[in-house]
This record gives C-alpha cells, sequence and structure tokens, in this order.
C-alpha cells in the first residue's frame, strides 16, 4: 500500500471517528430533569422509565416480595452493599440505568435469574424507577478487578 492510500485511509477513518462521537454528544439525550427534582430525589432514566423517587425506592427495597418472600436488602445487604452471598452483586451506587434496565430484563424474561426473575416478575415501571434511584443513590463500595475505584 503507498504511503498516500495509507493517508488517506487514516484521514477518512478519523474523519468518521469524529463524525460518529459528534453524533453521540449531539443534545439528543433526554430532558434532565430540574435541580429542584434532583434535590427531591428524583431521577431520569434511559430505560424509557418514569422519574425515579429514592424514598420510594427505599421503601420498595425493604419490602418483601411476594415470590420469594425476600426484600433486595435482605439478599443485597443494606444500601446495597453487604450481599449475604459473594456472587450477588453490590447495588449501592451502580449507576441507576443499569439497575433499572438489569430489572426490566429480569421481568421480561430478557435476563433469567432463579430468584432475581422471580422477585422483578411483578415489579411495575415506577417501582423499577423507584428501585434505581435508591440504590444508585447510595454510598458505592463498587470496586474493579483490582480492587480500586
Amino acid at each position: 500500500m503507498t504511503t498516500t492510500m495509507t493517508r488517506t485511509r487514516i484521514l477518512l477513518t478519523a474523519s468518521l471517528l469524529s463524525l460518529a462521537l459528534a453524533a453521540c454528544s449531539s443534545g439528543d439525550t433526554p430532558a434532565e430533569h430540574s435541580a429542584a427534582d434532583r434535590a427531591e430525589g428524583h431521577t431520569s432514566s434511559s430505560a424509557g422509565l418514569p422519574p425515579g423517587h429514592i424514598d420510594a425506592g427505599e421503601k420498595q427495597a425493604n419490602t418483601k416480595g411476594k415470590a420469594t418472600g425476600q426484600s433486595c436488602i435482605d439478599c443485597h445487604g443494606k444500601d446495597g452493599n453487604a450481599p449475604i452471598d459473594a456472587t450477588y452483586p453490590k447495588l449501592g451506587g451502580q449507576y441507576h440505568d443499569y439497575i433499572a434496565h438489569s430489572l426490566q430484563m429480569y421481568r421480561d424474561g430478557d435476563r433469567e435469574h432463579a430468584l432475581m426473575s422471580q422477585q422483578a416478575k411483578d415489579l411495575s415501571d415506577q417501582q423499577i424507577a423507584d428501585l434505581a434511584a435508591y440504590f444508585g443513590s447510595r454510598p458505592s463500595q463498587l470496586r474493579d478487578l483490582h480492587g480500586t475505584n
């Protein structure tokens, strides 16, 4: 391949990458809530859910589910940071969108887990949004594989 062709490919690749990055940050994101909404514990979601409410999520997280008789806190611990089993994830401080998408997938059967699928099957969109807002607002004890943030 000639030097001119290599340069052309590099420029074309860089141009396409620039366009892709510009498209991702074009402002087509969902409308943000006002500072007053955030102060009241409301969050927005890319999961297409209504705004979540932290206080309602805390109440929901402590409510025993009909399917298993367990609450979120029973398995994931206080603030979602003390799971009863090492294979259960810490939820405290997790991105609320990740929690919302995961709960939707468990509820809708797109993700399977013996306990979580049963726990999530009767959750409404509002309950999912509230749980995601609550756990996302908790202090984070999440660490990467190297034990750092």
